[in-house]
């Protein structure tokens, strides 16, 4: 045997011997990968090929889109569904801001940490109800339904004070399309805020029982009073949800829109200024006030809502809703209660409590029903 033909040998064994080693590393490695992210699952198609610390670290790179939801302790498991559905339908760098209460922190880190959401970019904001005072009704009715959280979306500048842009959500949605979208839509020069305005919208026709005709500003206004009056604004005027809102921070800090609001708040408290048909949206007269004919529209596949009314269940077809980019339980029936149109949507996205604190009602009187079935 030539001396040439044993070196040929000899490195082809070298090339074998080479590749077995890093067959073995990258097995390794893959285990070791598993075994650091067992809760990492549903990894999305367009992810799929990639180990989960690979897709955690490059599919969310890019500019960040910033979502502030608000997280009331006896809606968190909302919350959790609502972020749940925005992070798992997009392959953006979704970044969430979650407004909540002091006593609701703890709870909060706990669910977000021992689940498939423990990997997201957020940051936990605590709301100080003493920033209202002065500036809500005294009405006695008026105080046993109005929750603090619902006003934080007055002061988004304050929890994100280095985005010029942001999305505000409500955390009875579930968002079905890519966030990217709907952050994407423009807002025109000028204006603070995009709003799926009422008259447009799929999800409103004609009027909404149980809370009057809201479709325009009359449902929300009394035009009686003298402070409405001046503003000389059209009681037909299309109203708008702010459930769903799109924010130009920079637009709003600089037409101080925070004190406006503020503003109308407390007028509201001294001289009663709302309609005595308003149902619970008592945060939406003021910003209807701010932005009358000053706002940018949303798309109104990106906020189908009045699922939590009476009779949504026949408004809209099972393929509709499918096609829906956001749907919004805006209503007295809400997906995790007694009662609610197309729940098995919102189920898709809930994650169970790990606590055992949070428990959908529905749910349980499910639960309990099929036990008394088995008794």
């Amino acid at each position: 045997m030539t001396l040439r033909r044993v070196n040929v040998i000899i490195l082809v064994l070298l090339a074998v011997a080479f590749l077995i080693i890093v067959q073995r590393n990258l097995l390794n490695l893959n285990d070791l990968l598993h075994k650091d992210n067992p809760d990492v699952e549903g990894i999305l198609p367009f992810e799929s090929e990639l180990s989960p610390d690979l897709r955690l670290h490059l599919a969310r790179q890019g500019e960040e889109i910033p979502i502030i939801i608000t997280a009331a302790e006896e809606r968190l498991g909302a919350v959790i569904a609502a972020i749940n559905s925005a992070y798992q339908n997009s392959k953006a760098n979704v970044v969430f801001t979650i407004v909540t209460l002091n006593e609701t922190v703890d709870h909060l880190k706990y669910w977000l940490g021992n689940s498939k959401l423990k990997n997201i970019k957020h940051k936990i904001v605590v709301f100080n109800p003493e920033i209202l005072s002065g500036k809500t009704a005294g009405d006695p009715e008026i105080a046993k339904i109005m929750k603090p959280l619902t006003f934080a979306r007055f002061y988004l500048p304050a929890y994100i004070p280095e985005a010029e842009k942001v999305i505000y959500l409500d955390d009875d949605v579930i968002v079905q399309g890519d966030i990217q979208d709907l952050y994407d839509i423009s807002i025109k020069p000028g204006h603070a805020a995009a709003f799926s305005d009422d008259c447009d919208s799929a999800s409103v026709k004609g009027i909404v029982r149980g809370a009057g005709n809201q479709n325009n500003y009359i449902g929300f206004l009394d035009f009686k009073k003298g402070a409405i009056k001046k503003l000389g604004m059209k009681t037909n005027t299309c109203s708008f949800n702010p459930g769903v809102m799109i924010a130009n921070l920079t637009e709003w800090k600089n037409q101080n829109v925070t004190q406006q609001l503020e503003h109308w708040m407390e007028l509201n408290a001294k001289e009663d200024l709302y309609s005595k048909t308003l149902a619970e949206s008592i945060t939406t007269p003021p910003l209807l006030i701010v932005f009358y004919k000053r706002h940018s529209t949303i798309d109104p596949m990106w906020h189908v809502r009045h699922l939590g009314s009476t009779g949504a269940g026949n408004r809209y077809s099972p393929q509709f809703i499918k096609a829906a980019k956001l749907l919004h339980w805006n209503g007295h029936y809400k997906p995790w209660g007694r009662a609610s149109s197309f729940s098995n949507e919102w189920d898709k996205w809930y994650i169970p409590d790990p606590t055992g604190k949070f428990n959908p009602v529905r749910k349980h009187m499910e639960t309990n029903i099929k036990l008394d079935v088995h008794d």
